[in-house]
């Protein structure tokens, strides 16, 4: 007297494509320079001084990495000095940017944001995941909006079994 009986996924019939955000965070170590380090008793950039620091500078350090450059001094320095810091390392980065770690992110997911290639999702229900083990910065998903809104057949955020709707196009 057995009965059969099928389970039935209905996450996987619905036709809902998952969309997680933190695949697309750029892979790779992240460095931030203090401009501190090149000033003269941490506080005053002297020219010469501060040419000398950057020219024994070793740019093999941040070969294929993600760098900001920030000042924890509080100091003034002119904006010749990012440049000429720049132009010593940028052979050698992936990306640099001026400001801290948040600032380096937000720039990150900005540019992989815009050049992932949608054409996957034209047409498609689309669930972006809501949890993840990685910080995402919030902007990444304004901007995700941005992208899906004209493409997309309806947008969900969350999780298969608990999502909000955000909106659906006709």
């Amino acid at each position: 007297m057995s009965e059969e009986f099928e389970i039935k996924n209905k996450v996987a019939d619905s036709g809902l494509v998952n969309f997680d955000l933190s695949q697309l965070i750029p892979k790779g170590e992240r460095k931030g320079i203090d401009l501190k380090d090149f000033l003269y008793e941490g506080l005053i950039l002297k020219e010469k001084d501060f040419r000398e620091k950057i020219q024994n500078l070793d740019p093999q350090q941040f070969k294929d990495c993600f760098v900001y450059i920030y000042n924890s001094a509080d100091a003034i320095v002119p904006l010749w000095s990012y440049f000429l810091l720049t132009s010593k390392i940028s052979g050698e980065t992936k990306k640099i940017v001026v400001g801290n770690r948040e600032d380096l992110e937000i720039i990150l997911m900005h540019q992989a944001v815009h050049n992932y290639d949608y054409s996957e999702l034209h047409g498609k229900r689309v669930l972006v995941k809501g949890c993840s083990d990685v910080e995402i910065p919030e902007n990444a998903y304004i901007e995700l909006v941005e992208q899906l809104k004209p493409i997309v057949k309806s947008l969900m955020f969350g999780e298969a079994c608990s999502n909000v709707p955000i909106f659906k196009n006709n």
